[in-house]
């Protein structure tokens, strides 16, 4: 990372993972893997991945663009996050957040890294900096949090729609009394925000319910009813169902039990680097308590 003269290398790790649980489609007649397949319109022809190209669709006519024009382009090869501004941080909108990554000091000493973030607390700054992540340019914000810096891309300013809505536009009035007792209500819900006291319920009841039927012995054996299926004769992906729907469960268990292991809960790094550095994740904690369920204003 590059701002003026001052060089900071760093790592660079996702610092988001999806916990959903995975799922597919299946025949409710006899379990049969549903899957797509790559078929031309024209010919009919189930196609393999190295026959297929871009194309650029207007309505009208249709481009075609070749591995070989795709090439052609001035590829961003740059391996450096370059600082363009510092701007106050409250003009950064959330709206425009996109995903995260945690930043690594990469160096013998990390004092150049520390440097930059003391800077950007002390100032109340978040720096705006540009770099290539998998061949496209991304505008990202450098913030800090806790001692990590934090790079966190932004969405262009086009691809933020605007809010018109012409109800919003006829007077409306509100009273003295109407507010009064309006700010009494928030803040008869005031609190401190904790992320953990959260949790995704649908998602907990789902790996419940596959631990359940795995339990009672309801669950087809994956090889013999979904067969050996390449990805190149079918189009789509192929998962082993109960390696996942196992792993899930041995995940909920150890998150109920609060005895999770390091090594289920690794997240892949993402790097823009060609190091691959590995990252542990803490273990996984217990259920978070459920809130008491708010009033909802009708």
């Amino acid at each position: 990372m590059t701002f003026g003269l001052v060089n900071v290398p760093v790592k660079v790790y996702s610092a988001t993972e999806d916990h959903d649980v995975s799922l597919h489609q299946v025949h409710n007649k006899d379990g049969g893997r549903i899957r797509y397949q790559r078929k031309c319109e024209v010919c009919g022809e189930v196609v393999a991945y190295q026959d297929i190209d871009k194309a650029y669709d207007d309505g009208e006519r249709t481009v075609v663009l070749t591995a070989d024009d795709l090439a052609s382009l001035p590829a961003e090869r740059s391996r450096e996050i370059d600082v363009v501004e510092f701007v106050p941080s409250d003009q950064v909108d959330l709206l425009t957040l996109d995903k995260a990554y945690y930043l690594e000091p990469d160096s013998a000493s990390p004092k150049a890294y520390v440097l930059l973030r003391r800077t950007l607390e002390q100032t109340d700054r978040t720096a705006i900096v540009r770099f290539s992540l998998r061949q496209k340019t991304r505008l990202a914000a450098l913030r800090v949090r806790g001692d990590v810096l934090v790079l966190q891309t932004l969405l262009w300013a086009d691809e933020v729609r605007e809010a018109a809505f012409p109800s919003l536009d006829e007077p409306v009035r509100i009273s003295a009394k109407e507010l009064e007792l309006s700010a009494s209500l928030v803040e008869s819900f005031a609190s401190d925000f904790d992320p953990s006291e959260f949790a995704d319920e649908y998602q907990e009841e789902l790996r419940v319910l596959i631990e359940a039927k795995i339990e009672q012995g309801d669950a087809l054996d994956t090889s013999e009813t979904f067969g050996d299926h390449e990805e190149e004769d079918t189009g789509g992906e192929v998962i082993d169902l109960m390696a996942a729907l196992r792993a899930s469960v041995e995940r909920s268990r150890a998150a109920r039990e609060g005895t999770g292991s390091d090594a289920a809960s690794k997240p892949a790094a993402e790097s823009t680097g060609s190091a691959k550095p590995k990252t542990v994740k803490a273990a996984a904690k217990p259920a978070a308590k459920k809130k008491p369920a708010k009033a909802k204003a009708s």
